[in-house]
């Protein structure tokens, strides 16, 4: 059985590999970009605000996501974003703490392998809850061959906010933005039996539990700290 393993790219070597995925999907396949030099920084660990996680099969580089932390909400009037009816963009601003997912893809050779996604999507939503954000945030084209639109919004429920045609990738497919509030997909599927959801919130489970666990007892002392200073009668 192939062996799935996800990593930060922190390293020369794991930047290197990340590379070659770009390479092989969004040049050679896509055509969506010219050169990746510029895709990944060289010093790494220069901005807390990107990660990037690196999937393998066997030690073998299969999928690249790349996370941006608080993404700016003012999008560039030349992208000619349409929000979908009813979406308030200061109530979406102020839903949660953001994280943008970007890069997100796997070389065609390894997609018939759903692990790769759920793997990657299990490491980004870890670190993501054990930093306090909320939300995730992307673009997905639609019609593209190979979108994951399908798979955000049926499998890990991604809601749609807006659409827009033009962006920073040279691709025709219409972007459809998505958001994701995180508890509230643990919310849904924690108690589930299906091996997809297990596989995806083995990785975080542990994490939302013991955050819940200390906003309780911080919440208890509190109020016990309050009856202590209630005057008594």
């Amino acid at each position: 059985m192939s062996s799935v393993s996800v990593s930060r790219v922190e390293s020369a070597g794991d930047r290197a590999a990340a590379l070659e995925v770009i390479k092989g999907v969004f040049c050679v396949e896509k055509k969506w970009i010219s050169t990746v030099e510029n895709q990944i920084p060289d010093e790494l660990s220069a901005s807390n605000g990107v990660s990037w996680f690196l999937a393998s099969i066997n030690g073998k580089p299969a999928g690249v996501m790349r996370l941006l932390y608080d993404p700016s909400f003012d999008i560039p009037e030349e992208y000619d974003v349409k929000f979908m009816p009813g979406i308030d963009v200061e109530e979406l601003k102020s839903a949660g703490k953001y994280v943008e997912i970007g890069r997100f893809m796997i070389l065609e050779e390894f997609r018939k392998n759903p692990r790769i996604a759920l793997r990657l999507m299990r490491a980004a939503t870890a670190e993501v809850i054990e930093r306090d954000y909320t939300h995730f945030i992307t673009d997905v084209f639609e019609g593209e061959k190979h979108s994951p639109l399908n798979f955000h919004t049926r499998v890990l429920g991604f809601e749609v906010v807006g659409k827009h045609l033009f962006g920073e990738l040279n691709c025709s497919s219409t972007r459809i933005i998505l958001t994701l509030d995180i508890l509230k997909l643990y919310s849904r599927i924690k108690d589930s039996r299906s091996r997809i959801y297990r596989e995806l919130t083995d990785g975080f489970r542990g994490i939302i539990e013991r955050k819940a666990a200390m906003k309780q007892s911080g919440m208890t002392r509190r109020l016990r700290e309050l009856s202590v200073l209630q005057p008594k009668i």
